[in-house]
């Protein structure tokens, strides 16, 4: 049974429990995947079926934030309850370790060097965590990690620091600064 289905037999479900919230959602839910297979003009796989809950879950977090800053705590509640009932559908989310594992065999991988490879380890990173992590979580791990290794060599002597300069007085490309350099 492909996820597609499962959905499917979950709404006919929820209306024959007449269990509103669950119904609501689910079409709401069925509907995105039904208008993303138009427009593919395909049945959607397992695979874009996640991905079209994962963007109704992102786009429902942002709700939630939307209803607190202006004072609608019953509304973000109900987005939240949306959301719970569409993850039961997505694969199981990956925890901090799980990425932060993950995070350093892609760099490893890519062989990125500093924080200007952050696409790179994205690009191997992306399909392995679609539908299980938050984009913007997994790329703050990647620029964390990036950039440690940058603030490990600015506490060695010599070396270049936060602004771009030595603490000889000269850039990171080698040309005279005026002025000494900040540690």
């Amino acid at each position: 049974m492909t996820l597609a289905e499962r959905l499917q037999a979950a709404l006919t479900s929820a209306i024959r429990e007449q269990d509103a919230l669950r119904r609501d959602t689910l079409r709401m839910a069925v509907s995105a995947t039904n208008y993303a297979a138009k427009a593919a003009r395909r049945p959607l796989s397992d695979d874009e079926v996640v991905a079209v809950l994962a963007r109704e879950v992102k786009t429902r977090r942002e709700s939630v934030e939307a209803y607190e800053n202006g004072g609608r705590p019953e509304l973000a509640e109900r987005e939240r309850s949306e959301i719970a009932i569409i993850e039961t559908f997505l694969p199981r989310a990956l925890t901090e370790d799980e990425l932060r594992t993950m995070v350093a065999q892609a760099i490893v991988e890519s062989g990125a060097a500093g924080p200007r490879d952050l696409g790179k380890v994205m690009a191997i990173l992306a399909p392995q965590t679609r539908g299980r992590a938050d984009g913007k979580v997994v790329s703050g791990l990647v620029a964390g990690a990036l950039a440690q290794p940058a603030a490990d060599a600015s506490a060695a002597p010599g070396a270049a620091s936060a602004t771009g300069t030595s603490a000889t007085g000269t850039s990171a490309t080698g040309t005279s600064v005026t002025g000494p350099a900040e540690a």
